[in-house]
Formats: C-alpha cells, structure tokens, sequence
C-alpha cells in the first residue's frame, strides 16, 4: 500500500503478536473499506484492544504490516495518531481541566483553529446536552457526563478514520439513540468507523460489516443487512467462536501430550518458562 487516499480506510496483513507464551495476535488481515461502519466483535482475550492499540500507533506488532487513512502506523505513530479519532474503553479526561479546557487542549493538539473550535463543541454540547457542564472541572462530571465528553473529543477535529471501543458506556438510552445516529451520519458523509464493542446487538443494529475475531485469527466477516431474520448476529458469533474455540482445544490437548511425553518433545520433557509480557485486558 502507498499512502493513496482511493485505497482502504484500514489494512492490515499477517500482523502478529505475542506476549510471552500468549498469542494475542495470529496472522491477522483484514481490510476496511472508506466509509465503512466495521463492527469488530469478540470474546475477552480474543485480539481486539491489540489490534485497535496497533493500528492507532500504540503498539508495534512482532509481524505484519497494516495502513490507517494510508499512514503505515508502525513507521509513523505520531502521525497516524494525528489522522485518527481515538474513543478509548474506560477513559477519563484529565481531571485538572474543565471541559472546555480540555477541548482546548485538544484543540490544540490537532492543530484546530479557535474559530473552528467554538462552533463544533457548541454543536456536540447541544446534541449530547452538556451545555451547562463546560465549565465544570472534568474530575467532577458523572461516568456518563465523561463518555459524552470523551465521544466529542474523538471526532473534535472531524478525521477520516475514527476507531470507538465501547462509546455507549454509561450513556442513558436518549443518548446512545443520539449517538448511534451520528455515528449512521458520519458514515455517509464518506467516513470510516472501527467499532470495538461486546454488544452485539448494538453492531448488528448500527454497522455496515462485522469482522469476529477469536484467537488473535479473524474468523469471519458478516453484513448484518444479509442476516435474512432466520438467524441473527449473535447466532453467527457464537458459531464461529464456539467452532474455533473447540479447535483450540483439540490442538492445545495435543500440544498438552506432546509435552508430557519427554521423546515427543525432543527436550527431555522441560517446558521453556514464558519471556515476560503480559495478554491483553480484553
């Protein structure tokens, strides 16, 4: 790939990770069309933070390539992380700032000018309704008072490419309707949304195409608009999961005897102790 704004919003090949013994990620491709709503669902442990982690410039992968708004995000992170929005699960504006601090931080971060600015956060603060709020310091607004904050923050600048992890966390049902319906508006305004999220419901609802992804392997890719009502989202997810799942078992039982077997391991039977590193949270 070369950077040519005709080609994916998101690409990767092979990409790999390891922690220690723990395989996060497993020869992973995947590629995401501009203007895609991509929903990426998963059990815990199945891959999903350490792909969004490295396609954001966070993380650098053991193998693989991959290409963001066409920024390779391991040879230029800064300016990967510049052309992207980042919703993160379970993140906290700084608590030292008011809101309208931190937007400008933000701001400023991205290079927006003041008269820019101004308008875009009255418009989310009008749409999420937390006028009143702006000048609050952040350490003192509710969990959901936060998640509005941080979803304005991520498409602030407007980028091309916005990777969201969970964004209806702690949001009451007004405002996930609210927000579900802009995420539909900036798609078809030619932008591209990476959903990280558990609810499956909420990605059949909302995206364009869903990528399952188990193992660190993606196992399947679904348009939920194809799903005929015979059988839904959720029973694709757990057939592809609990199909791979059952795989795993069978090659780690083997692997299990190999290693208790001294002449099938070829190394007297002694396992080799994990090299530091942890699996990821989720």
């Amino acid at each position: 790939m070369t950077g040519d704004e005709g080609g994916p919003a998101v690409w990767t090949t092979g990409l790999a990770k390891h922690y220690g013994e723990v395989t996060a990620l497993d020869d992973l491709s995947l590629t995401v069309p501009r203007g895609e709503l991509y929903g990426f669902l998963g059990p815990n442990g199945a891959g999903k933070s350490t792909t969004i982690n490295i396609l954001t410039g966070q993380l650098v992968p053991d193998e693989g390539t991959a290409e963001v708004a066409g920024i390779d995000p391991v040879a230029e992170p800064v300016r990967a992380r510049g052309a992207v929005g980042i919703l993160p699960e379970n993140g906290r504006p700084p608590s030292f700032l008011t809101v309208r601090e931190y937007f400008d931080f933000v701001a400023a971060t991205r290079d927006l000018d003041e008269d820019v600015v101004g308008p875009r956060v009255d418009a989310w603060a009008d749409r999420l309704e937390f006028e009143h709020k702006l000048d609050t310091l952040c350490t003192d607004l509710s969990q959901g008072e936060r998640q509005k904050v941080l979803v304005t923050q991520a498409f602030l600048h407007e980028p091309p490419v916005v990777f969201i992890d969970e964004p209806l966390t702690n949001l009451d049902p007004i405002m996930q309707e609210r927000v579900k319906r802009f995420f539909r508006e900036y798609r078809a305004d030619g932008n591209t949304l990476f959903l990280s999220t558990h609810f499956i419901g909420t990605a059949e609802e909302v995206c364009t195409k869903v990528g399952i992804i188990n193992r660190g392997r993606l196992l399947a890719e679904i348009d939920p608009r194809d799903l005929d009502g015979s059988e839904s989202l959720l029973d694709r997810f757990f057939a592809a999961v609990d199909a791979d799942s059952r795989e795993g078992a069978e090659v780690g039982a083997g692997l299990a005897t190999d290693a208790a077997d001294p002449a099938a391991s070829g190394e007297d039977g002694v396992g080799a102790e994990p090299d530091g590193g942890r699996p990821e949270d989720r």
